[in-house]
Formats: structure tokens, sequence, C-alpha cells
């Protein structure tokens, strides 16, 4: 089954929803802002992508910690700071057939679809 992760209000996520339906693609939506997220399942997305990668840096929630927490972030202390503020994790987050695939572009997903 392929999951997205996000939030519901992002247009970003809305254009990525969108088009895994109108290409009727089956897929599971997860909010991790109303769904929550487990510290287990950030922790492996986190170390098969990196922190670089999950965290959101041009976001505002990225630019309101402080200075001493964003020089000092790495892969642990990213899934503490994720689980507080799941609004920095980079979306849509895409798993599909065990695969994850950060950010949309119709282009990467009909790639990823027409395997």
């Amino acid at each position: 089954m392929t999951t997205i992760y996000g939030i519901k209000n992002c247009d970003t996520m809305k254009k990525a929803l969108r088009w895994l339906d109108d290409n009727k693609i089956e897929y599971r939506f997860h909010d991790y802002r109303k769904d929550g997220l487990e510290r287990e399942l950030l922790s492996q997305w986190i170390e098969q992508l990196g922190w670089e990668s999950v965290v959101n840096k041009r976001g505002t929630t990225w630019r309101k910690l402080d200075p001493e927490t964003q020089a000092a972030m790495n892969n642990d202390s990213a899934v503490d700071v994720l689980l507080e503020q799941p609004a920095m994790i980079k979306r849509p987050l895409l798993d599909h057939q065990q695969s994850l695939t950060l950010g949309f572009k119709p282009e990467q997903y009909q790639a990823i679809f027409q395997q």
C-alpha cells in the first residue's frame, strides 16, 4: 500500500493528492498533525534520507528555532525536534513499495508509478 504523509492544508500536499486521485492511484493519507507520528517511523525516515533532507529549512518553523538548536542539529536531535514540530517535515513524503520520496513533482510521481 502506498502511504503519503503530510499536513492536509499544505498546497504541495493538495497538488500531490490531486495527482494521485487523477491518476487513480490507491493510497492512504496520513496527516501527522492529526494522526500523530511515531518516533520509530520518523527515525527510519531520517536514517534513510538524512535529517538535512527531511527538515524543511525554508519554512517559518525552522527559522523560528534558536540558532544553537539549528547549529547542533543531527539525526538524533532532529527526531526530537520534528516530533515536537511536525510542520518542519518536508512534504509530502511518499512511501511507495518501501521507497521514500520527498516533495512533489508530477514527472517524478509519473516515473514512480509507471514501474
